[in-house]
């Protein structure tokens, strides 16, 4: 992926501190740091993950990068040179697979973040995994034709697609995987018989979300029928959380909050009247 940013030319102590900037942001995804990742960015700053459509607040990147950390672990290197603008730094990395025998996993991508002072505002990841084409910017649909065509030029047909598709539905209805609070994407790639790199399209591009936001919402589903008023004693919040595969309050909250626009505690409130 070409990585094109316009460098003011002679500002030598502003290219510096980008280097610095970016071998510390690096270094913190490497220590699987979430609040030294975090801490890059402002407090009312956004992480947006342009490849599966996600923009998160500070807060959400943290709870995230817990989930990123538990289940996919990367070595991230620097590729290339890092470039910078007055108020612009902008790099390229590679994420390899930790212990992986040969580069099945690798992915390439950039970030490119706009400063204020010695803080990010925006961190913006664009990044290309192995046989998926990444959206062309930061605008691009979630649905529809744009998606048919990545499916192709990643070697999925839309048959395969549908097919791997439905037996992701039904493992998820019928077998409730997503009560498991470890599963990965590998270990769900393995039960469907497919690669983790196609199933990983799917659920990206077919369904429009992450991996994390796709098990989340099965597991949010259950969580508002067990928060539904019964006659017996109700159950607290964390007994809800974990019970539908949350290892986490704190994940509960927010995952539950971005599926239903409430807290869980506003979510029963408004059920009792």
């Amino acid at each position: 992926m070409a990585l094109c940013v316009q460098r003011s030319c002679g500002s030598i102590g502003i290219i510096m501190d980008a280097a610095e900037f970016a071998a510390r942001y690096i270094d913190a995804w490497n220590s699987q740091d979430a609040q030294a990742i975090a801490s890059h960015i402002s407090d009312q700053g956004k992480y947006l993950d342009i490849t599966v459509h996600q923009e998160m607040s500070r807060e959400e990147l943290l709870v995230h990068l817990e989930e990123i950390f538990r289940l996919e672990p990367y070595v991230y290197e620097l590729v290339g040179e890092v470039c910078a603008g007055p108020n612009t730094v902008a790099f390229q990395y590679r994420a390899v697979l930790r212990d992986a025998e040969d580069d099945e996993g690798t992915y390439y991508g950039a970030e490119f973040i706009t400063m204020n002072a010695d803080t990010a505002t925006d961190i913006v990841d664009y990044y290309q995994q192995r046989g998926v084409t990444s959206p062309q910017s930061p605008i691009a649909d979630v649905a529809g034709p744009s998606n048919v065509q990545r499916y192709a030029k990643s070697g999925l047909s839309i048959q395969q697609m549908d097919d791997v598709k439905k037996a992701l539905a039904a493992l998820m209805e019928e077998q409730q995987v997503y009560l498991q609070p470890d599963i990965t994407l590998p270990e769900l790639a393995e039960t469907l018989e497919c690669s983790v790199n196609h199933l990983s399209q799917v659920i990206n591009a077919g369904f429009g979300m992450s991996f994390f936001d796709y098990l989340n919402q099965y597991r949010v589903r259950d969580a508002m029928k067990l928060l539904e008023p019964c006659e017996n004693e109700a159950p607290t919040v964390l007994a809800v959380a974990l019970e539908v595969g949350f290892n986490s309050t704190s994940t509960f909250y927010v995952a539950f909050k971005k599926v239903t626009g409430q807290t869980p505690a506003q979510y029963r409130r408004s059920l009792n009247g």
